[in-house]
């Protein structure tokens, strides 16, 4: 009985080599003994179909002649190590031929390939996080500070080699040295090997002959270190520092991150808005009428003289430029909101000086 290999993936006649290679995919995930498949003669028959398929030439005579073409199933197997009449040693040899787009690391990547490039990878610590809570100031422009952190670290007295001082490594007898253990596995594509880091020496190809005693071997131990955390200028309430290889070690490996999380104290005078620096002012009513010159202490802790014109509005925003948050080598301005003091009571003499004014048309 002549099979459609278009039914069998599923796919239109007029589908794209695209639309086949997803189709296969998915089916092949599906069907696949490794991945808990139990239907071999279904998979058998996707990967027959997607052979002809994904190749134009073989799909080309395949819709011309139908199966019964030269390289098609109902055609004998030319030493074929496959079923159906269908030769895997294609898959082994990459399908080489011309217009042939079958990428057989590609579609079963993260089944074979995924996992042993995972597994080959050299050993990686822990990334760890912690918070730090700074002034306003500092966020502002920048500084350092030093943590104590208990995390895994690097053995100091062996240097992470796990050895006692003065004793020497041995080469390692369960992967010869090598630091990786080869591992070879029968499918019904053939054997697929892959490569895992040696759990003995845990990827060095080493082990010492006498453990130290302050790692008893491993490498590292917990313990407190001191780190130094450079804040730069205008860092924000809630952003990140990453520090490279500053997180918990692993030995014959890299260590990992260290994560700083920024909370910024707020200031009793000053708010922040991007790159500028926000503050409120209030001002008399006849400095904000007559216009004043005011005294502010800056963030710096030095005192800016701030000329106020007559005021037009109860409330107006006056701009001091560069005295905002620094970035790079400009920075931001100081947005200062004047806001008029009206007086509770007044005085005989103030009501009278304020009717003269009302007389006036103030």
């Amino acid at each position: 009985m002549t099979k459609d290999y278009y039914s069998v993936l599923g796919v239109d006649r007029k589908a794209t080599q695209d639309d086949i290679k997803k189709a296969f995919r998915k089916l092949a995930h599906k069907y696949h003994p490794d991945k808990g498949g139990t239907d071999e003669a279904r998979f058998k028959e996707i990967t027959e179909a997607y052979a002809v398929l994904g190749d134009d030439k073989k799909r080309r005579e395949y819709d011309t002649y139908g199966q019964a073409f030269a390289g098609g199933s109902a055609g004998a197997p030319q030493g074929g190590q496959g079923f159906g009449g269908f030769d895997f040693s294609q898959f082994q040899q990459g399908f080489g031929q011309e217009g042939m787009e079958f990428d057989f690391g590609d579609i079963f990547g993260d089944m074979f390939g995924g996992a042993r490039s995972a597994r080959t990878q050299s050993p990686r610590g822990r990334d760890i996080s912690i918070d730090l809570e700074i002034p306003f100031k500092d966020a502002v422009f920048g500084t350092k500070r030093s943590v104590l952190i208990a995390k895994v670290s690097r053995c100091d007295l062996c240097s992470g080699t796990g050895a006692k001082p003065g004793t020497e490594l041995e080469t390692c007898a369960a992967c010869a040295g090598r630091g990786r253990i080869h591992e070879t596995r029968n499918s019904i594509l053939g054997q697929f090997s892959s490569v895992r880091i040696c759990t003995v020496c845990l990827g060095s190809g080493k082990i010492p002959k006498e453990k130290c005693p302050q790692c008893k071997g491993q490498g590292v131990h917990r313990k407190e270190e001191e780190i130094k955390v450079a804040i730069p200028s205008g860092i924000d309430n809630g952003e990140m520092i990453r520090l490279p290889q500053q997180g918990e070690a692993v030995k014959a490996g890299v260590a990992g991150d260290l994560y700083v999380k920024i909370h910024v104290k707020p200031h009793p005078v000053f708010r922040r808005e991007g790159r500028n620096l926000n503050m409120d002012l209030r001002v008399k009513l006849t400095d904000a009428l007559l216009g004043t010159t005011a005294s502010i202490e800056t963030l710096e802790g030095k005192m800016l003289e701030v000329k106020i014109p007559p005021m037009k509005r109860a409330e107006e925003l006056l701009r001091v430029r560069g005295k905002g948050i620094p970035e790079g080598v400009s920075r931001g301005d100081l947005i200062i909101r004047l806001e008029t003091i009206l007086p509770q009571k007044f005085s005989g003499k103030a009501k009278k000086a304020i009717e003269d004014l009302k007389n006036e048309g103030l």
